[in-house]
């Protein structure tokens, strides 16, 4: 389940630590028999954007990427609920279901972060994490979607992420480009319950 830990990197803000694993993270993608080749190539072209040129320059390509607008944010429920009182009751029972597998949260990063969701999978068995990704694949699709119509090679990873969980990934050729509006992509999202079919810990609720 290294994979998902290495997908878990990639997303995340790329700093000096994480720009020296990348060596090993690539080292993982290519021996994963989840990835298959097409995927295998956008990822390792991802591993080599984010290692190009000086840690400062990375910085500001992920900030100028996923700052730019709703379309692009990588916390899941704010695709459902926006800043609604109901992303946080969404999150409460997200984090109780990570403390009831015994997944303890670090830092300030908040449960819905997909880089945190992925953290989370990869101490999780296979079938757990395909039907957790499942669940929210109309998310990682819509993410796709919009990293796609940026040209970004970060569209790898959701794409991937589809592909792992047996859907099909979206077709870059009938995603129209957009410069600098990713917003304007948000009245394609979906608002459809994300992870509504994972098991609810002990006490009651779903992890929305």
């Amino acid at each position: 389940m290294l994979i998902f830990k290495a997908f878990s990197a990639l997303l995340s803000y790329p700093s000096a630590e994480m720009r020296q694993a990348l060596p090993e993270i690539a080292g993982v993608v290519k021996a994963s028999p989840l990835v298959g080749a097409h995927e295998r190539e956008n990822l390792l072209a991802l591993i080599g954007e984010i290692g190009q040129g000086d840690l400062l320059a990375a910085e500001e390509r992920y900030v100028d990427l996923f700052d730019r607008g709703r379309a692009l944010s990588l916390h899941l429920f704010e695709h459902l609920h926006g800043d609604g009182r109901d992303r946080g009751a969404a999150m409460v029972e997200l984090k109780a279901l990570y403390a009831a597998a015994g997944f303890e949260l670090t830092g300030s990063e908040l449960p819905d972060y997909l880089p945190v969701v992925l953290e989370y999978l990869s101490q999780r068995d296979m079938a757990e994490a395909r039907d957790m990704l499942t669940d929210c694949a109309h998310i990682v699709r819509s993410i796709a979607r919009s990293l796609i119509a940026r040209r970004s090679p970060y569209s790898a990873v959701p794409q991937a992420l589809l592909v792992i969980a047996g859907e099909k990934p979206v077709d870059a050729v009938g995603v129209k480009p957009v410069a600098e509006q990713p917003e304007a992509l948000d009245r394609d999202w979906a608002e459809l319950p994300a992870f509504a079919d994972v098991a609810a810990p002990a006490g009651g609720g779903s992890a929305m």
